[in-house]
């Protein structure tokens, strides 16, 4: 159950970056501070919002249940991955060779931390 909040945490904090983007793109009206009406109506900030806030409860809910240098490196590492995906397949962001090899070897190093702890 513990390793499902971690889950949790790390789709909450992924969708909230991917969500949040969608916020600024083309395709939505422009976010501006002069504007606060634009984004009081804009569902994908709010949301966006919305699942940082879950994603932050779902950390603290880790941290109870986790040692702090296993909590923290899987949701950021696992979060850094999500998003790093979302932003090829979602926004066609191009995904570079050393973006791979830096992923791996992040989660390689939290794979290491991880086990190590346990």
């Amino acid at each position: 159950m513990k390793w499902i909040i971690l889950v949790l945490g790390i789709l909450t904090n992924a969708s909230a970056s991917v969500l949040i983007k969608m916020a600024l793109g083309p395709s939505s009206k422009p976010i501006s501070l002069a504007k606060p009406m634009l984004i009081a109506t804009n569902w994908q900030l709010l949301l966006g919002v919305l699942l940082y806030g879950i994603a932050f409860i779902l950390y603290v809910i880790a941290l109870a249940k986790f040692p702090l240098n296993i909590a923290h490196p899987v949701l950021t590492a696992g979060a850094l991955a999500s998003v790093a995906l979302c932003s090829f397949f979602i926004f066609k962001e191009t995904f570079y060779w050393s973006t791979l090899l830096g992923l791996m070897l992040i989660i390689f190093g939290v794979l290491l931390i991880t086990f190590r702890a346990a």
